[in-house]
């Protein structure tokens, strides 16, 4: 066997020697032990800190009250010994740059005692302060590279948890990150401010009803379902591609791939599931409340889905998530691969956003109740959010826009890049009602006789799900899946919360105004049918319950004057609109320069990302695909001459060969033309993805089919890389 193909063998890559501590003999400790150990918990906190520390500081976290800062010395010190009981040697500001990955500087806790000894100190100043270098970061021109100096806070709504990774432990404190001169330079500043922004305006509408007893705050709550590939990490070094783009940027269909659809939900295979089951200790540690794994569609496709939590910890317990996948992968000589599409021809990955809003006293205002028609506080957030969503459609569109999501996106396996509202059969038939006037009852779902005496009558639901929906409403929530597998979901929650904090505003305006200081029950309800009403009509074009993936649907949308942003370059263009920076600044979510530095990394990652991958696809393609393609035709070359040269008819051999060397000619072409458009550049950022969309991407997908084309041509002992075959092949 050649040293090509013995480095694609399964068998091989299959060795890996990683399992011993996860055989049937391993007894992990009950889940209950575990969950939260590494996380400086409320219970961790009223033991160790005084009663009246302890309680200003809670009423900092669950009331949102302002931080008394002559308290931090006491938590830090407090906080410190925690963290050195459980072996931590250092601390970081644990921050999330607009990188979409985190960021943290580790200081030890140890200061010289002068005395030639040492001894543990973390103060309060510490604690709540920190000062990273600002303009090493994504700013949008916030700072300049003599702007050097930004700061962390520490966000005290989400616990502080210890990482544990190559041998150390690390006490990280989630923190919030801005400029020397106030601006957000991150995912999680802006997302706080609207999570306050939604609260607020939540909070009229309760008082509005009359429903605002002992309650306090109302919090976004978010959960992130994670879907992501693993791979045999032997194959993942071998594919330059995948190690530099998180993709390949090569690779023919395989014969056998998602077309027989038993991968979904099938049994989890065992090297996977050892690997889930650490993934899932880990993050009980971490107090990330994981649920639920699966198969999903595609081969070596998975998903992981967690509870509910409030929005700004959901959105730091999936970075951890995302974290935890990627670092535990190698212990099992996998490779997890968080990228939209890593493999062309097969399903994407994705991550659905389940969003709702709930009070602290644990009320779910998105919850239809049984007699639906009559939760009026509830249909007031429904048309809140329906008409959130058609106003701002460009916005949230936008929330989900990169590069890795364009090869997503309005494929037969995600959302089309239209925004549109599926509502089921229940609640589209109360929005019906609605339009007309006053709804007078509400669909019941009943139960399903399943035809056999052993089998139980079920509960069938009042509504389908629909997986072509970008927006669905699930049953007490609403489901956004057009966000990436590999994004941070902090952003889209950020905007989600903006413009329902918008509408929100909007309804309690116009019923503040029209029942005014002394209104009885009827009056109030005959003002929010007419309110509602008249949104419904306005708004409605954005519900659509039938098949988002047909083109008819594209067709209607377009008529209906929904937008249709199919490209990222075109969805971000808008996020700096005057209406958008109108409504952040509102909101006192984003400042102006935030808002508009934001579309400018935006664009500029996407820029980026897919001229490392031209430039990659450019490298492999003359290094490796060309080198085979030559050595493939060479031997072609002997054969024909050697046929002749026995006097025999090589007439159907010249012209394999002829066809095969004008193949290797269009593959040079190819490679000059991508490499002669890459080097191309714009002044304006724009105008430059607009060049990476309209020249570049075209060149790399002209490649990426000769070299498909070839693969499939070329002897395997010839080709340099593993194929789609053997990498999906692998368990």
């Amino acid at each position: 066997m050649s040293t090509t193909a013995a480095a694609h063998d399964p068998s091989a890559a299959r060795s890996n020697g990683h399992f011993s501590k996860h055989d049937a003999s391993h007894r992990p400790h009950p889940i209950e032990d575990v969950f939260s150990t590494d996380v400086y918990t409320e219970r961790a906190m009223q033991q160790r800190l005084p009663k009246d520390v302890f309680k200003k500081l809670q009423r900092t976290i669950k009331q949102g009250e302002r931080l008394d800062p002559e308290l931090a010395d006491v938590v830090a010190s407090a906080m410190k010994d925690w963290a050195l009981e459980r072996g931590a040697s250092h601390y970081t500001h644990w921050f999330q740059p607009l990188t979409g990955q985190t960021a943290e500087k580790h200081d030890a806790f140890m200061v010289p005692d002068g005395h030639g000894g040492a001894l543990s100190e973390f103060t309060g100043s510490a604690l709540v302060q920190g000062e990273p270098d600002a303009s090493s970061f994504p700013s949008g021109g916030l700072r300049a590279t003599f702007e050097a100096r930004g700061y962390t806070a520490w966000d005290c709504t989400s616990p502080v948890f210890i990482n544990r990774s190559g041998g150390s432990a690390t006490l990280c404190i989630p923190t919030a990150f801005v400029s020397w001169t106030g601006e957000a330079l991150d995912k999680k500043t802006p997302l706080l401010r609207s999570m306050e922004a939604l609260g607020e305006q939540a909070l009229r509408v309760l008082k509005i009803f009359g429903t605002d007893a002992n309650v306090s705050r109302v919090m976004a709550t978010v959960g992130a379902e994670q879907e992501y590939f693993l791979i045999d990490r032997e194959y993942y070094f071998q594919r330059p591609d995948l190690i530099t783009c998180d993709r390949s940027i090569f690779g023919a269909k395989p014969p056998k791939h998602q077309q027989l659809e038993d991968h979904y939900f099938g049994a989890i295979p065992s090297r996977v599931l050892a690997y889930m089951s650490e993934c899932e200790r880990d993050l009980y540690r971490l107090g990330v409340p994981v649920k639920t794994r699966h198969n999903e569609v595609a081969p070596c496709q998975f998903e992981l889905a967690p509870l509910f939590e409030t929005a700004n910890i959901a959105c730091d317990h999936q970075m951890l998530v995302m974290e935890t996948l990627k670092r535990v992968a190698p212990r099992h000589g996998l490779q997890c691969i968080l990228h939209e599409k890593p493999f062309a021809g097969i399903n994407g990955s994705g991550k659905h956003l389940n969003w709702s809003m709930s009070t602290d006293t644990g009320v779910n205002l998105l919850d239809p109740r049984d007699e639906t028609h009559t939760n009026m506080q509830f249909l007031v957030c429904l048309c809140a959010v329906i008409r959130a969503v058609d106003l701002h459609a460009d916005l949230l569109r936008a929330s989900v826009a990169s590069a890795n999501n364009d090869h997503r996106l309005g494929a037969n396996e995600a959302p089309p890049a239209i925004m549109s509202i599926f509502l089921g059969d229940m609640l589209s038939d109360i929005v019906d009602q609605l339009e007309a006037g006053t709804p007078k009852s509400t669909l019941k779902g009943g139960k399903l006789d399943l035809g056999a005496r052993t089998l139980p009558q079920i509960p069938r639901h009042t509504g389908d799900r629909n997986r072509t929906s970008p927006f669905a409403f699930t049953g007490n929530k609403f489901e956004f899946r057009a966000v990436g597998s590999s994004a941070s979901v902090a952003w889209p929650a950020t905007v989600l919360n903006t413009i329902v904090a918008e509408s929100l505003d909007f309804v309690a305006t116009e019923l503040e105004k029209s029942v005014g200081p002394k209104a009885n029950e009827a009056k109030l309800q005959q003002v929010v049918r007419a309110l509602l009403q008249k949104i419904v009509k306005q708004h409605k074009r954005v519900i659509f319950n039938g098949d988002g993936y047909d083109k008819a649907w594209h067709d209607e949308a377009a008529k209906r004057g929904l937008l249709n942003h199919r490209d990222s370059v075109r969805a971000l263009s808008v996020i700096s609109a005057k209406k958008n920076i109108d409504l952040f600044k509102k909101y006192k979510v984003l400042n102006k320069v935030e808002v508009e530095s934001r579309e400018h990394i935006f664009i500029e990652k996407y820029v980026k990302q897919v001229l490392i991958e031209a430039e990659m696809g450019v490298l492999i393609g003359r290094t490796q695909i060309l080198p085979a393609a030559i050595r493939q035709q060479s031997e072609l070359a002997e054969v024909v001459a050697a046929t002749e040269a026995a006097d025999v008819d090589a007439t159907d051999a010249r012209a394999h060969l002829e066809q095969f060397a004008s193949e290797v000619n269009r593959l040079r072409i190819a490679i000059a033309k991508l490499d002669e458009i890459t080097s191309e550049h714009a002044t304006d950022a724009h105008e430059h993805a607009a060049h990476i969309r309209d020249k570049v991407r075209p060149a790399l997908a002209d490649l990426r089919e000769v070299v498909d084309s070839l693969e499939v041509q070329i002897s395997s002992d010839l080709w340099p890389l593993p194929t789609y075959r053997e990498i999906l092949l692998i368990k």
